[in-house]
């Protein structure tokens, strides 16, 4: 249930999102309103249907989505009606294209390409072999989160354009660049995933190769945190603003997380830890999450509102940051002590390996308390603005 409800929050926030952006950027026609709205209905049913299975103890399926296999046929239908809806727009738009609205649509692709490879298991032969199955599950899942991030990252985009008003933010050529290295990352950078499976040597190089670009996206944010911080004092103002800012630095923090966890020798003592975990949490909540609710709450106004309304999404994003860094740092201290332990001391016993990670993970789940409570505080405010909203699509 974590797992499926942390996944399909990114997800459905993500294409939400862009949907709602692209209808501004180019009103969508009847048509394609009427096969995103077809798309919206069958996937909401399914999520539900989904939890529903899960508290009946009814499970299936592999990594990521563990509900039966049969309820991966309406997901597919329902992202075929979305992809049909969102291509059939985005050729309508005979000029120039502006990043974000490929990005939206480079996701949208790529997700349903991993999600219909994370479903190879359902063939024979990659049953077969268990280091086939968990080989092509790891690659594919790894996969998935990059097509999701093109989709979340877009959005980012989108919003900074919107907010600074102007327009070569999404169409210079260094972004275009940082696209295609993104793409490769896509597409290439699963790597690390299977460092531990006895795959062909040549997929880890090729991976290992493509991971090591992230530190030109490493040494492009640092060069940029000048500008960026000029900028954040002219809109200090703007909650919007404030959640990507949060994003930018959770990205900063992760990326680095990322680029030590991709290099062999250290992954052999990180891979299964909760570093591992660290760096899931730090992207799906620092990096996904805040993009997704600075997106939310300026498709709902949240800087032209003024009260208690504003002043509570303000407590809320500060709460959940301090209580994020606490909980994002104690895992990696669980994981460090967790690694030593079974590789450079060699404990055999995991309770041994365990009893001094007990401490961290204490101070991780306490901070996790104060980080629900943040993101339940703006959801709240979140939902009290969408009551007074009569129409967002």
């Amino acid at each position: 249930m974590h797992v499926s409800s942390a996944l399909f929050w990114i997800v459905s926030g993500a294409v939400g999102c862009l949907i709602v952006n692209s209808n501004k950027t180019m009103t969508f026609s009847s048509t394609n309103i009427s096969l995103i709205k077809s798309f919206m209905i069958i996937w909401i049913i399914t999520i539900v249907v989904v939890f529903i299975f899960y508290s009946l103890k009814q499970y299936g399926g592999r990594e990521y989505w563990e509900f039966p296999p049969v309820l991966s046929i309406p997901i597919v239908i329902a992202w075929i009606l979305l992809m049909i809806g969102y291509y059939r727009h985005w050729l309508s738009i005979k000029n120039k294209k502006p990043l974000y609205i490929i990005m939206w649509g480079t996701g949208i692709l790529f997700f349903f390409i991993t999600f219909l490879e994370q479903n190879l298991w359902h063939i024979d032969w990659f049953r077969e072999s268990y280091l086939r199955e968990i080989t092509v599950q790891w690659k594919a899942n790894g996969s998935m989160v990059g097509a999701w991030n093109q989709m979340i990252y877009g959005t980012s985009l989108y919003m900074m354009v919107r907010i600074s008003g102007n327009k070569q933010i999404a169409q210079n050529k260094s972004v275009y660049f940082f696209y295609f290295l993104s793409l490769s990352n896509l597409m290439f950078n699963w790597g690390h995933h299977i460092y531990n499976v006895p795959t062909a040597g040549w997929v880890r190089h090729v991976s290992y190769a493509i991971s090591m670009t992230e530190w030109l996206f490493f040494i492009s944010m640092i060069r940029s945190f000048k500008g960026k911080l000029s900028e954040y004092r002219r809109l200090k103002n703007l909650t919007t603003y404030r959640f990507i800012i949060a994003s930018e630095l959770w990205l900063f923090f992760n990326l680095t997380l990322a680029i030590m966890m991709s290099i062999p020798a250290i992954n052999m003592y990180t891979h299964g830890t909760h570093i591992t975990v660290a760096h899931a949490m730090g992207t799906t909540i620092g990096i996904n999450s805040m993009i997704l609710l600075g997106a939310i709450g300026y498709l709902l106004g949240i800087d032209d509102t003024y009260g208690r309304i504003k002043r509570f999404v303000q407590y809320g994003f500060y709460i959940s940051q301090i209580s994020l860094i606490i909980f994002w740092i104690s895992l990696i201290v669980a994981g460090i002590l967790k690694g030593y332990r079974g590789r450079v001391l060699n404990i055999d016993s995991f309770q041994e390996i365990m009893s001094p990670v007990i401490g961290a993970l204490k101070i991780f789940s306490i901070s996790g308390i104060g980080v629900l409570a943040g993101m339940a505080l703006i959801s709240i405010c979140y939902l009290q603005l969408l009551r007074k909203k009569k129409k967002i699509l």
